[in-house]
């Protein structure tokens, strides 16, 4: 990913602008280099239990793992977690300019791969929530689903604006759509961060895994980011300073919470049970 070097004596707009390109590819390469230690906790944990045999492993991690005689259910959660490694390793690379412009058939192949793929993780998730069941309460159940919902309507509009080769709008739609997919992620990252700012579950009840935080973090997970990102769009319309920086401060705050929740959740979920 190119990033542009500021230079000495640029008008102040041009460096607002600069600043607000740096501070979003700031925060991209923190989230790439977090969804790339997440796919190697998926791969290093429940691909290398799988493939030992030792898939009750995953009953102590998740609220209800592979059961024996529940075909539908298992087939669900294995195609929930397969599709989930793929798309957390193939958005990033979907949205790069440098793999984009170097690679365009692996850029259009991983694209079709993406789509698909969370489009399944999409219904495979639905499927789990409301016949399997998950941690929580219906306020988890509805953020969940809403982040599914969000997550098809976001796919087919990228395919749909890509079909008729509108390619501003398509890349748009592809950023709400990579965001929307990394809800799963964005929960971890949120809840550890918040553990590691707080030293406590502040609004947590880790028993039913219930409470105010955690309501507020299941819709806060994709909203929030999306929120920022439709943020950065109007900023780099208005080409307005004063816009321009404050967006700017925004995305650095979200770099610095964001590295705190990935090494957090690094540390504490995920190098844990590789290790």
């Amino acid at each position: 990913m190119t990033i542009n070097v500021i230079a000495a004596g640029q008008s102040p707009a041009k460096l607002s602008r600069s600043l607000l390109t740096l501070s979003a590819q700031a925060w991209f390469t923190v989230a790439v280099a977090g969804q790339w230690l997440f796919v190697s906790y998926i791969v290093g944990f429940y691909g290398l239990t799988f493939a030992q045999g030792n898939s009750a492993a995953w009953s102590e991690v998740l609220p209800h793992g592979l059961v024996a005689g529940q075909v539908m259910n298992n087939v669900a959660l294995v195609t929930h977690l397969l599709v989930a490694g793929t798309i957390t390793l193939a958005g990033p690379l979907q949205l790069m300019p440098m793999v984009r412009n170097r690679f365009p058939k692996f850029h259009r192949w991983n694209g079709r791969v993406y789509l698909v793929t969370a489009l399944l993780a999409s219904l495979s998730g639905l499927y789990i929530v409301w016949t399997v069941g998950t941690v929580g309460n219906w306020v988890q159940q509805t953020s969940i689903s809403l982040n599914a919902i969000l997550i098809i309507v976001f796919g087919l509009m990228a395919l749909k604006t890509i079909l008729a080769r509108d390619v501003l709008r398509h890349r748009r739609w592809a950023l709400r759509l990579f965001l929307a997919v990394s809800g799963v992620w964005f929960f971890r990252v949120g809840l550890m961060s918040w553990l590691a700012i707080n030293q406590a579950p502040v609004g947590i009840d880790f028993a039913t895994f219930t409470g105010p935080f955690l309501y507020f973090l299941g819709f806060a997970q994709y909203l929030l980011p999306l929120a920022v990102l439709e943020l950065y769009f109007w900023a780099a319309e208005q080409r307005s300073i004063s816009r321009n920086a404050v967006v700017s401060g925004i995305l650095i705050v979200a770099t610095g919470l964001t590295t705190v929740g990935v090494f957090a959740a690094f540390m504490g979920m995920w190098l844990p049970r590789l290790v």
